[in-house]
């Protein structure tokens, strides 16, 4: 099935991409985090780079973006701030089980490093977490030249994550 996803580049998030979006961060919410509708159009309005790949109104994957200027109070996110401002912070990427293995986040990756390139910026980071383990996260990013930076224990979301980064 990922044959059909191959050919879908990153595009811009359309408005009736949100419900499909929304749905597919609350399918992957132990990787990342469970929002309210509001407040996911909330992060993809303070956004650097907010991009979905796949069908228009179904959509299969997405990378949500930041920069130091974002409104935005995650505890991963103001570890890398407090850290200096030269940096596109990629606050979720998520691929659906069917389109895994299609490329998507590599190619929404390689959309973010020419942003963040274009705007002056000096290195991309993220954090994955290292419990409960995500080796497929790991290795991907691994593949993709991003290093560990840091980590931290997160008590109150019960998990503990690596800080990694990408210098451009």
């Amino acid at each position: 099935m990922t044959e059909v996803f191959e050919n879908h580049q990153p595009r811009p998030i359309l408005p009736q991409d949100l419900a499909g979006l929304h749905a597919l961060n609350e399918a992957h919410a132990r990787e990342t985090s469970s929002m309210s509708p509001e407040a996911f159009a909330k992060l993809l309005g303070e956004a650097l780079l907010a991009r979905a790949a796949g069908p228009e109104g179904a959509p299969e994957a997405l990378l949500v973006a930041l920069d130091a200027t974002a409104d935005y109070d995650s505890p991963n996110f103001l570890w890398f701030r407090a850290r200096g401002a030269d940096f596109a912070y990629v606050d979720r990427v998520i691929v659906s089980a069917k389109a895994r293995g299609a490329g998507l986040a590599r190619r929404l990756y390689a959309d973010l490093f020419a942003v963040a390139k274009e705007t002056g910026l000096k290195r991309v980071v993220c954090e994955v977490n290292s419990d409960p383990p995500n080796p497929a996260s790991d290795a991907f990013h691994a593949a993709l030249g991003f290093r560990e930076v840091g980590s931290a224990r997160l008590e109150d979301r019960g998990k503990t994550v690596r800080y990694l980064e990408r210098l451009l």
